[in-house]
């Protein structure tokens, strides 16, 4: 995986070395509403190896997908891991049924949740813990003070929000340095792109989720393109319109880190192949 328009690797919280590439894996659970074991365990463990294989080192779940399912067919597809492997996972976020979930920022819900990933995972320290969504009944800084005791106890490496406000993450900022940010972001929904800025000039790894527009009946292609300027721009550099959509958030920023999902090693590989797309920042600014 070479492309010199910009470089294949990101150091998450200064130390940190992962590829440019995620695998977010909130497809390989059940469905509807991401509840409960992944229907073929054996074809998702093959997804999870494969994209190991092919030089993809992090790995993106949380404990709400599927309630756990998620973290543990992580752990019985990849453990013992790689020494290089990031595995990143999200608290704060408990599922009670397909579809239904509340936000619990509190501190014992957070230590909790941590502890939670912990066993699933089979590990003993998380290298990235991020806060699934703020709950509003919980100030920010109490919720983030939590996971600033498990820094401190050693049980997390670095810390991360998800599906904040910049008014959320300058708060939390404020408590102990955050290392990620976490929202959906895309060539086609740009509404955070205050969020990606400010992660851009504080030099914090932004990973977009939803990156292919996040539209789980078309899995594999960014579809909010109404113009066709996705398929002409891939056109000309011989790639597909998710690869050059790909690409194009790879060259916005360094510090952008797309984590595409897929139950399919073909999309997987699909996906992965835009890093190999040739695509300038100012090809990326001028989009």
């Amino acid at each position: 995986m070479n492309n010199p328009a910009f470089a294949t690797h990101r150091k998450i919280g200064g130390d940190l070395e992962v590829s440019r590439m995620g695998y977010g894996a909130m497809r390989l659970t059940g469905q509807p509403g991401n509840w409960g074991p992944y229907p073929d365990p054996e074809a998702a463990r093959t997804v999870l190896r494969r994209a190991v294989a092919i030089g993809i080192n992090l790995i993106d779940t949380a404990h709400a997908y599927g309630a756990g399912y998620n973290e543990g067919l992580i752990a019985e597809a990849l453990h013992p891991y790689d020494a290089n492997l990031v595995i990143t996972t999200k608290c704060g976020l408990t599922k009670m049924g397909p579809g239904i979930a509340y936000r619990d920022g509190r501190r014992k819900a957070i230590r909790t949740g941590c502890e939670a990933s912990l066993s699933h995972l089979r590990l003993e320290r998380i290298d990235l813990l991020q806060l699934h969504w703020v709950d509003e009944d919980t100030p920010i800084e109490e919720t983030v003070g939590a996971l600033a005791e498990l820094v401190k106890d050693g049980k997390v490496r670095h810390v991360g929000v998800s599906n904040v406000t910049l008014d959320e993450l300058e708060r939390a900022r404020s408590v102990m340095p955050i290392a990620s940010v976490q929202n959906r972001f895309s060539f086609a929904d740009r509404s955070q792109m205050d969020i990606v800025r400010y992660c851009i000039e504080h030099d914090i790894t932004f990973f977009p989720y939803g990156p292919l527009d996040g539209n789980p009946a078309k899995i594999g292609a960014p579809l909010a393109d109404q113009t066709g300027v996705l398929a002409a721009e891939a056109a000309k550099r011989s790639c597909t319109p998710s690869q050059f959509a790909l690409a194009w958030l790879l060259a916005l920023s360094p510090v952008i880190v797309p984590i595409p999902g897929t139950r399919s090693v073909a999309h997987l590989e699909e996906n992965a192949a835009a890093l190999k797309v040739q695509l300038t920042q100012a090809d990326a600014a001028a989009l």
